[in-house]
């Protein structure tokens, strides 16, 4: 989020976690923005719950990096041990918050607004299956640096 303020003059950027100490870095990272942090909220809270209800129906793009790792999958311990596991596993397919999201998301959207999720590569055709039955539309898979599925953005 923070990235895209300093590169998106004119752009708000409201960054929402449920982690005091995800939070806290965020903040700590808003002098390395310059001017642009003067754009930046930062509320705790998960998802949607945190943002004022006056931004429903007027987000230009809502950007996610959730939790997306299956309760049972294994992890590279330079991953297991340096995140909380809060912010890595998300249910039995790790599709828990990125369903809450898709879900909840076009009640913030303005019409022709977009949604770009982060998501494990087993997960894409889930998540663009999820986003065509909340009404989303152009569901674009991208892939990452490594030529493997990592994110889709849909518009509303």
């Amino acid at each position: 989020g923070l990235s895209i303020a300093a590169e998106r003059e004119r752009t708000d950027v409201w960054l929402t976690d449920r982690s005091v100490d995800a939070l806290a870095v965020a903040r700590a990272n808003l002098t390395g923005i310059g001017r642009a942090a003067t754009r930046v909220r930062i509320v705790e809270g998960s998802w949607f719950e945190a943002l004022p209800g006056e931004l429903r129906g007027m987000v230009d793009v809502l950007v996610a990096n959730p939790p997306y790792v299956a309760d049972g999958d294994e992890l590279d311990a330079t991953v297991r041990d340096w995140e909380p596991v809060g912010a890595l596993y998300a249910g039995p397919d790790g599709l828990d918050d990125l369903r809450v999201i898709v879900a909840g998301a076009p009640g913030w959207l303005r019409p022709g607004g977009a949604l770009v999720l982060e998501i494990d590569p087993r997960q894409a055709e889930a998540v663009s299956t999820m986003a065509g039955d909340e009404g989303f539309v152009d569901v674009t898979v991208h892939r990452d640096l490594s030529g493997r599925d990592r994110a889709v953005v849909a518009r509303r």
